[in-house]
């Protein structure tokens, strides 16, 4: 079994759409992320209602996610539950 991931992000409300349709996180909609997360650290996107959303990559560290600007990417997208919808058709 994969060791379970223990580093977590979650997103704002007005970002979920944006994550489950493929697109990075912002900062401006980040809402939370564990402490202590290392930049290229694999994480589980959440929404603020901790329903789990998919997975990315953290483009940046906490402690750099408290001073970036709003529009830097703080999570690289690698897949979501939106994906099933999207590619239905070309699923096998």
């Amino acid at each position: 079994l994969w060791p379970p991931l223990q580093y977590k992000v979650w997103v704002k409300p007005g970002s979920e759409q944006s994550f489950l349709y493929g697109n990075h996180v912002l900062k401006s909609g980040l809402g939370r992320i564990t402490e202590n997360t290392a930049q290229y650290q694999g994480v589980v996107v959440y929404s603020m209602a901790d329903v789990p959303l998919g997975f990315g990559v953290a483009a940046k560290s906490t402690q750099e996610c408290r001073k970036v600007d709003p529009m830097a990417i703080v999570v690289f997208h690698q897949a979501d539950v939106g994906e099933y919808v999207r590619k239905e058709d070309t699923l096998t």
